[in-house]
């Protein structure tokens, strides 16, 4: 007979949930990038600014880092402030263009 395999196990909570947290903060980054009208819309294939949406992503990351303060891993507090500083200097960007 075949040797049999080892059972699988799952991966650990720790290692299961530091994967899957940067994940959610590079998905929400690109939906600022769509909102911002700096990548296409997957829907409609055309590039378009919804700078309210923009405004409700950064708030949702900065949620996320006030929720999550002193929780996360080195690398995970990293992406999370490295993605809000971004999109919201860009924003800012954004703004001064439609202002000025």
């Amino acid at each position: 007979p075949l040797p049999s395999c080892p059972p699988c196990r799952p991966a650990a909570p720790r290692c299961r949930a530091s994967t899957l947290f940067p994940k959610l903060i590079l998905g929400l980054r690109q939906a600022g990038m769509i909102a911002r009208g700096r990548l296409l819309n997957p829907v409609t294939g055309k590039l378009e600014k919804n700078l309210a949406q923009a405004t409700a992503t950064i708030d949702t990351l900065g949620a996320l880092e006030s929720r999550t303060q002193g929780n996360l891993e080195p690398d995970e507090q990293r992406v999370l402030t490295q993605v809000l500083g971004d999109l919201r200097m860009t924003f800012l960007n954004e703004q001064k263009k439609l202002e000025g």
